[in-house]
């Protein structure tokens, strides 16, 4: 016989599994299903099997390990048909990492991982069991914990703040025999805290009247608000900044527009970085404004356990008091889970931040691909394999391209961890483990795009040959004070002026000088060049900063 558990073999390696079935769980092997309902076994399936072993030794509704369990001959042929240097057991390094994000780009995101990781997640799972513990000394009800003295709380607190990776590690470790990533956080601290006098009277009252997901949820809470406001939102101001700067710097400098790609009536450089920055600004302020929620109800939401072990406990206001201290909003209305209705919210406002920065890079590739943008080299720096005069906006391409993995893992999450069937299901569980993945994208987006602008260089003398060679825009101008002035059919006479032909200053001027208009309006018009035609497009870039307000 062997148990065929629906969930990843994390304990041993595939390779190891399939060559050695003695190692594989057994009916008897000490794991755990439910923390909360010890006799359950979830998602498991026992099955009579002979070595060696192929899908086809499955029934039909365990068929799907089809690509997983291979004949373990063939897998070893498969092994020894492989290259050396490829039947070698890789250890994780920057080379041998299947995401760019623990890879190749590391070095940019790790910062993400003290909140994002595996380790994260364990972090503040033992946080938030510690936090319950303290506030269940804190309930005169529960006479059983009583009133920590300092020296216990500090003892508790010394285990959060001096939580390494070492004992991450320890936890995994437990876990590889419980097979129950939160339980193994439950032993550790029980074992932790053995030693200490009057915690150890208490151990059973870790993870008290507890599901799972009643640690998950804060903890995946806590992941999302301090990498938030640690990481990610900082830098999405530091993209706003530095797009608000150009305005301003640029904000006088005048510009060619260009509406479906056709010579329109002039901007300045600067407005358009600043209609960038006010659109970043606004999307970025929802993000900041979404509630991240929390639950503490217990296996259905319906606080149980609780009411039955202290039936004249109000838990409601507990579980209140104790998600609110973790500086979390509390969710009342809940299954198993918290329901993710805000993290579908939170994930929805950054695809879009995220969006509006794949229009901005966008934008400035075009910009630098018609010139009106050098860029700044280092030293040694090569721009193309072959070609080189090149220079090219790899920046800008690598976040746009980073921008758009983000939003589809993000988008993924905001579709799917709102739908969980009946009180609970296990998809979110999985799921969740990827929140760093479209975090991580989105760091490196911003910072390429941060990158990419330090590199850039105004080239006013092509802004402005662009705008000396389209003299037809001033048609809008003129059209508009002729119309002002009763001229009949001013847009036909500017059209047949313009439409397919060459328009130059002197052209420009003769027909003005045919205007039958008052003399001032004539003076006006014949001053008009399409370098000062630009409206309030410099007033609005100097105004840029009362209009991102970034911390509203």
């Amino acid at each position: 016989m062997i148990t065929i558990i629906a969930g990843p073999l994390s304990c041993l390696p595939l390779m190891e599994l399939v060559a050695a079935p003695s190692k594989l769980p057994g009916r008897n092997a000490p794991s755990i299903g439910c923390d909360t309902l010890p006799g359950r076994q979830n998602q498991i399936a026992t099955v009579p099997l002979k070595w060696p072993v192929t899908y086809k030794s499955f029934p039909r509704r365990v068929c799907s390990l089809r690509a997983v369990l291979k004949d373990r001959h063939t897998s070893a042929d498969r092994v020894r048909e492989m290259p050396s240097q490829w039947s070698q057991s890789f250890e994780l390094s920057s080379l041998t990492a299947l995401s760019p994000l623990d890879g190749r780009y590391w070095g940019k995101v790790k910062e993400l991982a003290h909140y994002m990781s595996e380790y994260g997640l364990i972090y503040y799972r033992v946080l938030v069991e510690i936090k319950w513990l303290l506030k269940l000394s804190e309930i005169p009800e529960v006479v059983e914990v009583p009133s920590f003295s300092a020296e216990s709380r500090s003892f508790l607190q010394r285990v959060i703040d001096g939580f390494e990776l070492g004992d991450a590690e320890e936890i995994k470790n437990i876990e590889r025999v419980t097979n129950h990533d939160v339980k193994a956080v439950e032993y550790f601290l029980k074992k932790k805290c053995q030693s200490q006098p009057e915690i150890s009277k208490v151990l059973e009252f870790f993870h008290f009247a507890c599901t799972s997901e009643d640690i998950n949820n804060l903890a995946h809470a806590l992941m999302l608000k301090e990498s938030m406001d640690e990481v990610i939102l900082p830098t999405m101001d530091e993209v706003v900044s530095a797009i608000a700067l150009m305005a301003k710097n640029n904000a006088q400098i005048p510009m060619l527009s260009r509406t479906h790609g056709q010579p329109a009536s002039p901007t300045t450089l600067g407005k358009e970085m600043a209609v960038f920055a006010v659109r970043l600004s606004r999307e970025r302020r929802k993000v900041s404004q979404v509630e991240i929620m929390g639950k503490f109800a217990g296996a259905v939401g319906n606080y149980n356990a609780h009411i039955s072990a202290y039936p004249n406990i109000s838990w409601r206001v507990v579980a209140e008091e104790f998600v609110k201290s973790l500086g979390l909003n509390f969710n009342a209305y809940v299954t198993q889970i918290e329901p993710h209705d805000y993290m579908a919210e939170l994930f929805d406002s950054i695809t879009r931040f995220n969006t509006i920065l794949i229009d901005f890079n966008r934008d400035i590739w075009g910009y630098i691909s018609l010139g009106y943008f050098k860029q700044i080299t280092k030293a040694g720096e090569i721009g193309s394999s072959t070609m080189p005069h090149k220079v090219n906006p790899i920046d800008f391409e690598n976040s746009e391209g980073n921008l758009g993995k983000a939003n589809a893992g993000l988008s993924f999450l905001g579709k799917k961890l709102p739908i969980s069937r009946w009180q609970r299901d296990l998809t979110d569980s999985t799921v969740l483990r990827n929140m760093g993945e479209g975090l991580g994208h989105s760091l490196l987006a911003y910072k390429s795009a941060l990158q990419g602008i330090s590199k850039l260089q105004v080239n006013e003398v092509r802004l402005n040959e662009d705008l000396d060679q389209t003299w037809e825009v001033l048609a809008e101008p003129i059209q508009t004070v002729m119309r002002r002035h009763g001229v009949p059919e001013p847009y036909e006479k500017l059209k047949e002026l313009t439409r397919g032909r060459a328009v130059s200053e002197e052209s420009m001027r003769e027909f003005i000088d045919r205007l039958v208009i008052p003399d001032e309006a004539k003076q006006r018009l014949l001053k008009l060049t399409p370098r000062s035609y630009t409206g309030a497009a410099a007033e609005l870039a100097n105004n840029v900063d009362a209009a991102i307000k970034l911390r509203e």
